[in-house]
């Protein structure tokens, strides 16, 4: 008798599939949306004073003057081999432009996501413990309290309190590639605190909301009756039935760490890909715009189908099918 494969591999090459799928949309439509932007790319880079052959040489230097379905996919060919073109504010590579740019942006982005999900995962489980009680009350209150805020009133109130008035930290984050490990991360600890605020509170949330669910559970309950103790009974029953969505929400947290890091960078002046983007976009560097865009779209991509993965390979129904 033939033996039933999992559903697993299928559902992976079907998530999978729609990542690539999602990714070559979204590809097209940063494409498209800049190409929509007005005024003239050769003028504003060469100015107003440069003459119509000049701007024509420009133009047919890079590629300008072909149809722009052409350049699109000669862009996209381009952008899956590597290769994202010139800049055209100072000729250099965009590859070799954003490499080091890239680097300090998930740098910044792991530094708040090592202090974030540990903190947020255990205050879940704390106010999930202690639900009802004064403790969830204050954690609850204070991390909603918190995500009330934009980012950059959060960065602007932090710089008052640790830079200004204490003195602790720099209100810039111009880290450097030769600084040591210690350096870059007291350096980058303001802007990584700015992040850790606004994505703790639904972290944190996310997590108490699955375990106190899981609580009302027949099995949680017998559990309790036999005498165990209340963390053990969150942290050997509940936590491990409760991965699926704390890790969905904790990648899509992450995601938002590598995209939602412009505003951040642009507020401590972090020489990140973020900054570059913003930077590019008033120099008129479109092909740099295009291929951050690009680079934050696939991260944040390739982070949601590492969530969909977890929860596929967390579900005992796909584990052990009948």
């Amino acid at each position: 008798m033939p033996t039933k494969l999992s559903p697993i591999p299928l559902l992976v090459l079907r998530r999978l599939g729609i990542g690539l799928l999602t990714l070559l949309i979204v590809s097209a439509v940063i494409f498209w949306a800049v190409e929509l932007l007005p005024g003239d790319i050769a003028t504003e880079v060469l100015g107003q004073s440069a003459s119509p052959e000049t701007i024509a040489a420009f133009k047919e230097q890079f590629g300008l003057t072909d149809p722009p379905m052409t350049r699109y996919l000669a862009w996209l060919g381009n952008a899956v081999q590597g290769d994202f073109g010139l800049s055209l504010a100072n000729r250099r590579p965009i590859a070799d432009l954003i490499s080091d740019r890239a680097f300090n942006t998930f740098f910044l982005a792991g530094y708040a996501a090592a202090i974030a999900v540990p903190l947020s995962v255990g205050l879940g489980l704390l106010a999930a413990l202690y639900r009802g009680g004064l403790l969830d009350r204050w954690i609850s209150g204070t991390t909603l309290t918190v995500i009330s805020f934009p980012e950059f009133f959060v960065a602007y109130i932090l710089i008052l309190l640790f830079s200004v008035q204490l003195g602790w930290f720099p209100s810039l984050a111009n880290v450097t590639p030769d600084m040591t490990l210690a350096d870059r991360l007291h350096t980058a600890f303001l802007p990584a605190l700015t992040m850790v605020l606004i994505v703790a509170a639904h972290m944190m949330r996310m997590t108490r909301a699955a375990i106190v669910n899981l609580l009302a559970l027949p099995y949680i309950e017998m559990a309790e009756l036999k005498g165990m103790k209340a963390w053990r009974v969150i942290a050997i029953h509940a936590l491990p039935n409760a991965v699926a969505p704390i890790v969905t929400v904790i990648a899509l947290n992450l995601a938002y760490l590598i995209v939602g890091v412009v505003l951040v960078e642009v507020v401590f002046v972090y020489p990140g890909l973020g900054q570059l983007l913003v930077d590019s976009v008033a120099k008129r560097d479109m092909p740099v715009v295009q291929a951050a865009c690009l680079i934050f779209a696939a991260t944040y991509i390739l982070l949601n189908l590492v969530a969909d993965l977890i929860g596929i390979a967390s579900n005992p129904r796909l584990l052990h099918p009948r």
